[in-house]
């Protein structure tokens, strides 16, 4: 029976096979080129029917659709720019090859481009520098579009950085500044660039600029220098356009904001043309007394210098006013949940002042051969100007004794980088080069203040039980301090194919800085000082290895290591220089386009070994006097960081767009000193986000009937983490934790929009649930998430 059973299995099985052979046999293609003004054109729409398929033309401008039964077909070509056109088929048992040329004027080019659907993978990116697209880099990449930045009408770069599944809002200190993190990794000035160059994250840039935002996460160090491990952000801003256009916008919302903005467009000459961007918000908040005023402008000029060269000229302004805000702080080192997050215990006269200017130069220059030649260079000043109350840190009984700070600081920063890329081969093998060199000079003004005394005391718990004080009072200025610090490197980079499947990544880069002696001078008798002490230079060999074996065009795995040192600025307790952070970085990965390439799902898993972290110093050194100094600092010992990133994104059919992640990253320390002020072994380090997530996905009905209309939904997870500071190993025996434990949340929002000839607008609902939460700064600048809010946009674009 057994025997007669496989014989039978056996026959069932040759049948299918003959059969599925004779039905291929059937089957063949339909294939075909499209071209606009001559030449192929990529990612044109083409529609099979009555089939109800879908294609898209590759970069050499071709289509197919496999397996095709005989029978009569239609193929409809979509091209921006020009009208659709359409060819019957009658296919047969053998391939159909067609042509389609379309005729596009020149003020339509630029929209064919902008309509690409190049999944992130066969991008290359800005923050790249070479060039190399995402299949090819052995590293993962996150790109958020400008289409993502409108649909979700985002105001801040936490807005869009909450699509980045890796990188978290970690912290938000007096809701002056955001500081993010990464893998583990804060990521300070030098991990915050716009159009490739340093910009500063003490002030929360304006949004309505930006074409996009990528990030490059885990070791930029070849590329960048002195950055830290966790990823690097650029942020892209619109540039000029060779044709008239705009946006005219007003953006509304809940607790009084009103946002204008303006983006107009055009050429000057057939060389030269500019655009202009600008807008001004008044917002209040969902918490008492607080609110903020801001003027942003950022215009731009682009001049064709000749067919091989492309000149950029941007700049951009930002005043922006806000009050202070600590949030309802802690109470005897623990949140008060029991507080209404609309609470506010600053002073009403307290403030926040800034003024921000930034100027780049960028050419483009073409060499020959596929050689290119880029250079960048670029200036920024921001100059703040704080008075306020600080770290609320409240006793058991809901007590604290309020302390001011009053700061001024002036910081001037001069940049500049060249970068030789291009392409050449060795016999078969290619090669795709990158040598570049880049420099940098900081110089900070700060002013110091005299110390306060205790300005009043107040009861979070009780508004009631105590008068408090409202006058503002006089601060006196006793010291300037000048801190210059230079920067230096060179690198070099080549992506070598040693065949169509296998890559090989390789560069080294030499980075060396210097801190000048500061320069102190008492305002009281002129007296100027040098700070010697502070003299300090370091430099370092990164380097970077990585192979990457592409199986098919739609796949890539990959490995890398990289070495980087992190200069660690300041001074320890004792005023002595801190010696480099050695880090040494792993990452293993595999990309991959699905659904015709219009999708892709990418998963990162990595290990960053630090060997010397550091963090300020909690104490000045004689033990109980709370450092409120960034400078000042101390090492913890090492580190280890490891977990994995999962990204999804993409238009799986039609008009519906993808966008999801997820990350888990653990930190901890795993090398400590057995010393009673070492940080406990295996303790997780605090303000690391571990878990955090999202997914948003957005459909534009283009039916007759509801043609324009857009839904979206959003939703953003932050799981469990830990604010406050790292245990101590003695303190933890004679006193307990220090740490103070933060519950996960998730948020949900819903949009919804309709476009009509030009005209738009779309609401969005934030934080439907009004769920509550917290991002903790140490342990005293507790703020509550935003509640249930309202934002809608209503534009014209010409």
């Amino acid at each position: 029976m057994k025997n007669r059973l496989q014989y039978i299995i056996l026959i069932l099985l040759l049948i299918t096979f003959n059969t599925a052979q004779a039905e291929e046999k059937q089957y063949a293609s339909i294939q075909g080129t499209v071209l606009v003004n001559g030449k192929p054109t990529e990612d044109a729409t083409v529609f099979l029917s009555p089939r109800q398929r879908i294609s898209y033309t590759d970069e050499n401008g071709v289509f197919k659709f496999s397996n095709v039964k005989p029978g009569d077909y239609k193929i409809t070509i979509k091209v921006t720019g020009a009208p659709a056109q359409e060819k019957e088929v009658k296919h047969g048992d053998t391939n159909t090859s067609l042509t389609f040329a379309f005729t596009v004027k020149g003020q339509n080019l630029a929209e064919v481009k902008v309509q690409s659907r190049k999944t992130i993978n066969e991008k290359p990116v800005n923050v790249g520098k070479s060039g190399i697209k995402g299949f090819d880099l052995p590293q993962s990449i996150t790109v958020i579009d400008n289409q993502i930045i409108e649909d979700q009408q985002v105001n801040k770069l936490s807005d869009v950085i909450r699509n980045v599944n890796g990188v978290a809002l970690g912290t938000a200190r007096g809701s002056t500044s955001e500081a993010f993190y990464s893998r583990g990794y804060s990521l300070g000035s030098n991990n915050i660039l716009k159009n490739g160059s340093k910009v500063s994250s003490s002030v929360m840039p304006e949004a309505s600029t930006l074409e996009s935002v990528e990030v490059l996460k885990g070791s930029a160090a070849l590329l960048y220098g002195n950055v830290s491990s966790g990823a690097v952000v650029n942020m892209v801003t619109k540039k000029p356009k060779f044709e008239f256009g705009g946006e005219v916008a007003l953006r509304t919302g809940s607790y009084d904001m009103y946002k204008p903005i303006v983006d107009f467009y055009g050429p000057i000459s057939k060389d030269l043309a500019f655009r202009v961007v600008s807008t001004y918000e008044n917002a209040g908040s969902f918490r008492n007394n607080v609110s903020s005023d801001k003027v942003y402008v950022n215009p731009s000029l682009l001049y064709k210098l000749g067919a091989k060269t492309d000149v950029l000229v941007q700049a951009d302004y930002l005043k922006y006013n806000n009050t202070p805000d600590f949030g309802i702080g802690t109470l005897n080192s623990k949140i008060p949940t029991t507080i209404d997050r609309k609470s506010s215990f600053n002073t009403p006269w307290a403030y926040n002042k800034v003024d921000q200017t930034t100027t780049s130069v960028t050419v483009n220059h073409e060499l020959r051969n596929n050689w290119d030649l880029n250079f960048i260079t670029g200036y920024q000043n921001y100059d703040r100007d704080y008075f306020s109350t600080e770290r609320i840190q409240a006793v058991e009984n809901g007590d604290w004794d309020r302390k001011l700070t009053r700061a001024n600081s002036i910081e001037n920063y001069f940049n500049g980088q060249l970068n030789l890329t291009g392409k050449l081969k060795t016999g078969k093998i290619s090669h795709q080069i990158l040598m570049g060199t880049d420099a940098d000079s900081y110089t900070t003004k700060t002013n110091g203040y005299a110390a306060f005394a205790t300005y009043d005391r107040v009861n979070i718990l009780d508004p009631t039980k105590f008068t408090p004080r409202i006058d503002e009072p006089n601060a006196v200025l006793e010291k300037i301090t000048k801190s210059p610090t230079y920067r230096y490197g060179i690198y070099a980079q080549d992506l070598i194919s040693l065949t169509a499947k296998i890559k090989l990544l390789a560069g080294i880069r030499y980075s060396y800085q210097r801190i000048t002696a500061s320069k102190i001078t008492d305002v009281n008798t002129g007296i100027t000082t040098t700070n010697t002490a502070a003299k300090k230079s370091d430099d370092a060999f990164s380097p970077r290895v990585g192979l990457v074996y592409q199986p098919n065009k739609t796949t890539s795995l990959f490995g890398s290591y990289a070495n980087s040192f992190e200069v660690n600025t300041g001074t320890d307790i004792y005023a002595n220089n801190l010696k480099p952070s050695i880090i040494n970085q792993f990452e293993l990965g595999v990309k991959k386009d699905l659904f015709q390439n219009r999708f892709s799902a990418n998963f990162t898993v990595y290990k960053i070994i630090n060997n010397n972290t550091t963090q300020q110093a909690e104490f000045l050194a004689d033990g109980s006097t709370t450092n409120t100094n960034s400078s000042i600092k101390e090492f913890l010992g090492e580190t280890t960081s490891d977990g994995f990133e999962v990204d999804l994104s993409g238009k799986i059919v039609g008009q519906l767009s993808f966008l999801a992640g997820y990350s888990y990253t653990f930190m901890r320390f795993t090398n400590v000193a057995e010393k009673d002020n070492s940080p406990v072994l295996g303790e997780e380090f605090v303000r690391n986000v571990p878990h955090n997530a999202n997914g948003s996905v957005f459909y534009t009905f283009n039916n007759y009937k509801v043609k324009g209309l857009k839904l979206g939904a959003s939703v953003f997870y932050t799981g469990d983490r830990y604010a406050g500071w790292n245990n101590k190993q003695k303190q933890l025996e004679d006193d307990g934790t220090r740490i103070i434990p933060v519950a996960g949340f998730t948020t949900f929002d819903l949009s919804a929009g309709y476009t009509f000839r030009g005209v738009s607008i779309l609401a969005k609902i934030s934080n439907i649930t009004n769920a509550l939460n917290y991002t903790v700064h140490e342990n005293y600048s507790v703020n509550p998430i935003a509640p249930r809010q309202f934002a809608t946009t209503l534009s014209y674009k010409f």
